[in-house]
C-alpha cells in the first residue's frame, strides 16, 4: 500500500460537554481523492482544522506526510495545501500580488517564485484577471486564485473545505475538472455536502455525522442498491 499522507488518529474535539467530533480516524494514501461528506454540523470543517494544525485535539493525532502537526508543524505544513471554505484572500490586491506576498511569505527565491507563478496562473487560467483587483472579481475567480496561492508551493497534499459552495454550474464544473487534474499527481481530502461532487472527483467517500465516521469506502459502494441520496440520509437522517 502507499505511504499515507492524511492521517487521523483518534480525533476528537471537545467544548465543554459537547463534542464536535469523537475518535475520527482514518488513513489516505498518497496519490487518492477522497471526498469527506456530512450534514451541515457533522464535524467536517472541525477535523479539516485539526488536520492542518489550524485547531489542536482535545484527544488523538493528525500527521500530514507522517509528521504531526502540532509537532513537527513546520514540516507538516511545508507538504500541505489548505483551501478554507472562505480563503483567505485581500480584497485591495490582485491575484499577482497576492501570489507575490504569500510566495515572499513562504521564502521562496525569486527565481523559484516566478516559476511558480506562471505554473499555478496557467494551471488556475487566472491570465485575464492577474492584474484586476480581487474584490472585483466573480466567486469562481476569486476561488481560482484562492486555490492558485494554495499550489504555489507544489505541496503534495491538498485539504478543501467546501471548494464548490457558491459557484454557477460553469464554475463548480472548471473547479471539479482542476481538481479532477490534481488528483493524478497529489492527495487531496476534499469536504463537501453535495452528493455529486463525490462522484464526479473522488474515488472514495467518508461520511461523518454527529462527530463521527459512519462510512468509509468507494463511492459506488455507498449508493449500492438505494442511490446516493437515499444512503445518505440513512446515515445521518436519524439525527436531523
Amino acid at each position: 500500500m502507499s505511504e499515507a499522507m492524511i492521517e487521523a488518529i483518534g480525533l476528537s474535539k471537545y467544548y465543554g460537554d459537547f463534542a464536535a467530533t469523537r475518535d475520527v480516524t482514518f488513513s489516505i494514501p498518497r496519490g487518492q481523492v477522497v471526498a469527506f461528506l456530512g450534514p451541515n454540523g457533522a464535524g467536517k470543517s472541525t477535523t479539516m482544522k485539526m488536520l492542518t494544525g489550524y485547531l489542536a485535539p482535545s484527544e488523538g493525532t493528525a500527521r500530514i506526510a507522517g509528521f504531526d502537526v502540532l509537532t513537527a508543524r513546520e514540516d507538516a505544513v511545508a507538504r500541505l495545501g489548505y483551501l478554507p471554505e472562505n480563503g483567505p484572500l485581500y480584497p485591495e490586491m490582485t491575484p499577482l500580488s497576492l501570489l507575490r506576498f504569500f510566495g515572499q511569505a513562504r521564502g521562496m527565491s525569486s527565481t523559484r517564485l516566478r516559476a511558480r507563478i506562471d505554473a499555478v496562473v496557467e494551471l488556475c487560467a487566472l491570465h485575464e484577471v492577474l492584474e484586476k483587483s480581487i474584490s472585483k472579481l466573480s466567486k469562481g475567480y476569486r476561488q481560482r486564485a484562492g486555490m492558485a496561492q494554495v499550489l504555489l508551493h507544489e505541496p503534495d497534499v491538498l485539504i478543501m473545505d467546501e471548494p464548490t459552495t457558491g459557484l454557477d454550474p460553469n464554475q463548480i464544473r472548471d473547479v471539479r475538472s482542476l481538481i479532477r487534474e490534481l488528483g493524478q499527481t497529489k492527495t487531496i481530502l476534499l469536504s463537501t455536502h453535495i452528493l455529486q461532487e463525490v462522484e464526479a472527483v473522488a474515488g472514495r467517500a467518508i461520511l461523518i455525522n454527529a462527530g463521527r465516521v459512519v462510512f468509509d469506502g468507494e463511492p459506488a459502494e455507498l449508493s449500492a442498491g438505494e442511490g446516493m441520496d437515499a444512503a445518505f440520509y440513512r446515515l445521518t437522517g436519524a439525527s436531523a
